[in-house]
């Protein structure tokens, strides 16, 4: 786990910290383990899957990608870090692309008449009209946090989105994410405040860019709502 990972990448001294044995007990998945036997093969597998057939939540793939890095700093690392920077983002999108025609076969038999009684038309719309409005920015940001960026690419075919620009938001958000993390464990895995605390700062690193670009698009929208009531005939 992340802990035994920590104790084998770092000096003899090196304490473990309370938080990270805390998600290791939490979390049954060995990532010590999984990233000596797998290597990188392994790693691309694991994050192909995590989007790839929708059971990404069971994987801890920040943790692995941050320890991945770290490993990768060692005298004698098992891949080298270019190669870590290129495949692992590849893998990343392949996945997503997988989850993206998933969502959009499910999608065609909604349309078509098949789960329309059980979901409702009113979500279909919901859901259609987030995309068009928001899909590009959910698909980059959605990739810096867990069980988001497993389901995305569904949800993302499943609403219609533009598969060119879901494409190209999920490369870009694919390459930024994985070899982000990869490169915070080769560069930082020995700075207590990032080592001890990886999770919350993947999420407030986004948090910092979602929510003033959130903020932003809601006033926009408002603004042009209020223009387009003052436009109608009949309006003061």
């Amino acid at each position: 786990m992340l802990g035994d990972a920590l104790r084998v990448a770092m000096p003899r001294d090196f304490d473990v910290p309370a938080t990270t044995l805390l998600l290791d007990s939490m979390n049954p998945f060995d990532i010590e383990s999984f990233v000596a036997t797998g290597g990188l093969i392994g790693l691309c597998v694991l994050i192909f899957v995590e989007t790839g057939i929708l059971v990404g939540f069971i994987f801890p793939g920040d943790s692995v990608l941050f320890t991945a890095g770290v490993f990768a700093a060692q005298p004698e690392p098992f891949a080298p870090l270019w190669l870590l920077c290129l495949a692992v983002p590849l893998a990343a999108i392949l996945g997503d692309q997988c989850g993206y025609f998933i969502g959009r076969r499910v999608g065609r038999s909604v349309v078509e008449g098949k789960l329309m009684r059980t979901i409702g038309p009113e979500y279909l719309a919901k859901t259609n009209h987030y995309f068009d409005r928001f899909g590009p920015l959910t698909v980059f940001f959605g990739r810096f946090i867990g069980i988001v960026r497993t389901l995305t690419p569904l949800v993302a075919g499943f609403s219609g989105m533009s598969h060119r620009t879901f494409t190209l938001f999920s490369v870009l958000g694919s390459f930024t994410w994985a070899a982000g993390i990869i490169l915070l464990g080769y560069f930082l895995g020995n700075v207590p405040l990032i080592r001890d605390n990886i999770e919350i700062f993947i999420i407030a690193s986004v948090l910092t860019i979602v929510v003033p670009t959130f903020i932003h698009l809601a006033r926009r929208w408002r603004t042009a709502r209020k223009v387009r009531r003052a436009d109608r005939p009949g309006t003061a």
